[in-house]
């Protein structure tokens, strides 16, 4: 642990431009998650195959790389994530029937892959959802994103991550294996609905969770802090 961890002067987030981290919401939002739903929905109800409306969908988050790119002048995880999953999504479409039951099997599949990436990463310099919390903790700006880029020193800090990412890797991977057994058992007009709701189920459960052990994780870092600068000025 550092020392400036331990006198608890850990620094603070900078003040978030309101406009700005609103614009870029947006943004993100409505091209990586909003306009590829609307897309695919559009084209497959004008006879458009899965494949083909999920590969042009796909079209969004690659715009939404290029304004990140020329507003930022860097290159954001979260879109080349989203597209990496767009790209394995189109090629898994191809392999195998193209039966309902097949489709989503791979939909399954899919997001087995995403656990065994966040897994894959504890391996890297720095995990997965340390790249997501940027995301979702700053507003894109130089200062804010130095500011978490600088949280990496601190012993909870990298612990926090490194645990987040191992839980969303599990998680992930269970679900996915779960889904991908149903498909088999339950017919497919009630595996239609089951499916989408365990994702979405999944996903609000590990953001809940996540939003939980981070405030308390934060908030054993500074009773620790607290209790070692106690100690220090004892000592002193």
């Amino acid at each position: 642990m550092s020392a400036q961890e331990v006198d608890g002067s850990r620094p603070a987030p900078p003040a978030r431009s309101g406009p700005a981290a609103a614009l870029g919401w947006i943004l993100t939002i409505g091209l990586n998650v909003v306009a590829p739903i609307v897309t695919y929905n559009v084209l497959t109800d004008h006879g458009w195959s899965n494949f083909s409306a999920l590969l042009l969908s796909g079209a969004w988050p690659v715009l939404d790389s290029a304004v990140h790119l020329a507003w930022r002048r860097r290159l954001d995880e979260f879109a080349v994530v989203t597209l990496v999953f767009l790209v394995i999504t189109a090629a898994v479409s191809l392999i195998g029937a193209h039966s309902e039951r097949a489709l989503l099997v791979k939909d399954s599949g899919v997001t087995g892959l995403f656990g065994a990436l966040c897994l894959a990463t504890l391996l890297a310099p720095r995990p997965l959802m340390f790249y997501f919390g940027r995301k979702f903790a700053t507003d894109g700006t130089p200062e804010s994103t130095a500011w978490w880029n600088g949280m990496w020193q601190y012993d909870g800090f990298r612990r926090t991550m490194t645990v987040m990412t191992a839980v969303w890797g599990v998680a992930y991977l269970l679900e996915a294996g779960v889904r991908i057994a149903l498909a088999f058992v339950v017919d497919t007009g009630t595996m239609v609905v089951i499916s989408p709701v365990m994702a979405y189920g999944v996903l609000g459960a590990l953001s809940v969770w996540t939003a939980l052990y981070a405030k308390r994780s934060q908030a054993a870092g500074e009773r620790r802090a607290a209790e070692a600068a106690a100690a220090q000025a004892a000592a002193a």
